[in-house]
């Protein structure tokens, strides 16, 4: 038995209950038919000349219906005479590489056979302008010779920073398809500037581009499609704000204000930018955002397969597993920061060699004396918090609280011989 056995092995788990927690739940029926009306009533496609050129954009996040409203959009846009290609707009995403902006895309689903529109890939850019605040504006060179662009993106809160607008349209158009540059330059003076910055890179953009519309995409608690809407070029700017705050009167919560562990399952860039979302953690890399539970240690147990190494998260945590440490690739994880300049997010946490120790390491170290007593959360992920696992200790607790149902008996940990969660 190793040193680090003697000292864990002995750690109790508390045992655990499976948890509903209730979150409003707007969602639509009928995504794509939703999408095609909202593009007929804007209309949207109306000034596309018969074989003009438009360009799709297409990000890193893992987006419900993504894959099928961008068929959608590449469907009406041919109808309209138009031909559809894809564009990754992502900024230094997919190790800042063609082939792995690429393949971050047909990992998510979004396919030329699928969509039906082909991908065309490059990390090259045009100067377009300068901003208000005197930062050069980059533009996709594929995208910059499209005789037209539609941005696609959902809305929502950022992990790093707050302000009128965060992560949505305008943040796709200054940093995703600004490639690694632009989103070099966005970032170059640090998250205290990104409120500022955005929407001045932005502005030039559509003021100097051909950007056509853009669709924005509201997700409730669950992850579903609630809202979409589709604003025209000159709309962008000023219509983002108010479905940003829709955005974040919807986003998913943990409703425990102060917890002694959380462990996640799994962090991933396909999930949030960091990884995870700062906000439902309260854990964060940079200080201009704030808030969201007090908890004393996290851990996470894996990174997705679909973040193609992209480990960006792990630093912000306390322990982790042997098996998410070898998933890390640093050519995927170590671009994302330096771009950013935020390396925090990067670093390497406490290594257990499975998901039994990391929890333990997490309880040990928690400073509480009874252990029995611990307050344990277990998650999926930051998207997935319809249900939660609690330590059985917590259920006096959800009882108390209209938004939180208890779904049943309690139950050990299930562990396989090697300590991995089954």
């Amino acid at each position: 038995m190793s040193t680090i056995d003697s000292l864990l092995d002995s750690i109790p788990l508390p045992k655990m209950v499976r948890v509903k927690q209730r979150f409003e739940r707007p969602v639509i029926a009928d995504v794509a038919g939703e999408l095609s009306a909202r593009l007929a009533a804007a209309k949207a496609f109306a000034g596309l000349k018969p074989g003009q050129t438009v360009a799709i954009t297409a990000g890193s996040r893992g987006i419900t219906n993504l894959p099928l409203m961008m068929k959608v959009l590449a469907a009406e846009i041919r109808k309209a005479g138009g031909e559809p290609f894809i564009v990754p707009a992502m900024g230094s995403h997919g190790g800042a590489t063609a082939e792995g902006q690429k393949a971050m895309l047909i990992g998510m689903g979004i396919t030329e056979e699928y969509v039906g529109a082909p991908i065309r890939a490059t990390m090259e850019t045009v100067e377009i302008g300068m901003s208000a605040n005197g930062l050069p504006v980059f533009l996709d060179r594929y995208a910059h010779g499209a005789d037209a662009i539609v941005v696609i993106n959902r809305i929502k809160p950022h992990v790093a920073f707050r302000g009128k607008v965060e992560s949505g349209l305008m943040k796709m158009i200054a940093i995703g398809l600004g490639k690694q540059k632009g989103a070099d330059i966005c970032h170059e003076l640090g998250f205290g500037k990104m409120a500022e910055n955005i929407p001045a890179i932005a502005a030039v953009t559509l003021a100097k581009a051909k950007v056509l519309c853009g669709v924005g995409i509201i997700e409730n608690a669950y992850h579903e499609t609630c809202r979409i809407e589709v604003l025209a070029s000159g709309e962008i700017e000023a219509g983002e704000p108010a479905l940003q705050e829709e955005a974040k009167r919807l986003a998913p919560r943990i409703y425990f204000d102060s917890l002694d562990v959380l462990v996640i399952d799994e962090i991933g860039k396909d999930i949030s930018g960091t990884g995870f979302d700062t906000g439902v953690v309260g854990r964060y890399h940079t200080p201009f955002i704030s808030g969201g539970p007090s908890i004393t240690r996290v851990a996470v147990l894996d990174v997705t397969d679909k973040s193609h190494g992209n480990a960006n998260g792990l630093g912000i945590v306390d322990f982790t597993t042997r098996r998410a440490y070898e998933k890390v690739i640093f050519e995927q994880t170590y671009p994302n920061a330096l771009t950013s300049t935020v390396p925090a997010s990067v670093k390497i946490p406490m290594v257990l060699k499975n998901d039994r120790q990391a929890i333990q390491a997490a309880v040990k170290t928690c400073n509480i004396l009874d252990k029995a007593k611990v307050r344990l959360v277990r998650i999926k992920n930051t998207v997935a918090l319809g249900e939660i696992e609690v330590a059985e200790n917590l259920l006096a607790e959800v009882a108390a609280n209209p938004y939180l149902e208890s779904m049943g008996a309690a139950y050990e940990w299930p562990f396989d011989a090697q300590g991995g969660l089954v």
